[in-house]
C-alpha cells in the first residue's frame, strides 16, 4: 500500500511568517503553485498560506502570519495513501505538509494522489 513517503514531493517551497504577503504572491506565481506551508525558524509547519487566503489582500504592511490558516493539517509520511485522499476530500484542502516530528519534510498535493491511483508513480 502506498503512503505519503511514496508520493510525495521532498522539494517543498516554503515561506516564514514574517514574510509580506506581496512576496509570497510574487512565489506562488513563480513557482505556479496555489499555496505554501509557513515555517518557523526551526522547519516546523506552522500553517498554511494559499491564494485563497490572498485574494483581495492589499495592505503593504501584512506578512503571513496575518492570513495563514494556522493550525496547519499535517500528515507524516507514513500516512497510507487512502487516508490522504480522504483528508484532502473531506477537509476540502488541496495540499497536505508532510512532517517528522513536525519538521517540514515534503508535501502532498490532489495531482501526486490522482498520479498514484492512476498508477504512474
Amino acid at each position: 500500500m502506498s503512503s505519503a513517503r511514496d508520493i510525495m514531493s521532498r522539494k517543498v517551497v516554503s515561506t516564514r511568517p514574517s514574510c509580506k504577503v506581496a512576496e509570497v504572491t510574487r512565489v506562488l506565481y513563480f513557482h505556479g503553485i496555489s499555496g505554501l506551508p509557513v515555517i518557523d525558524d526551526s522547519h516546523c509547519v506552522i500553517g498554511m498560506v494559499t491564494e485563497a487566503d490572498i485574494l483581495g489582500r492589499t495592505t503593504e504592511q501584512e506578512t503571513v502570519q496575518d492570513i495563514m490558516t494556522a493550525p496547519a493539517l499535517t500528515i507524516s509520511e507514513e500516512t497510507p495513501l487512502e487516508e490522504i485522499a480522504a483528508l484532502l476530500t473531506d477537509k476540502k484542502v488541496k495540499r497536505l505538509p508532510v512532517v517528522t516530528d513536525d519538521k517540514l519534510v515534503g508535501i502532498v498535493s490532489r495531482a501526486d494522489v490522482v498520479r498514484a491511483l492512476a498508477g504512474r508513480r
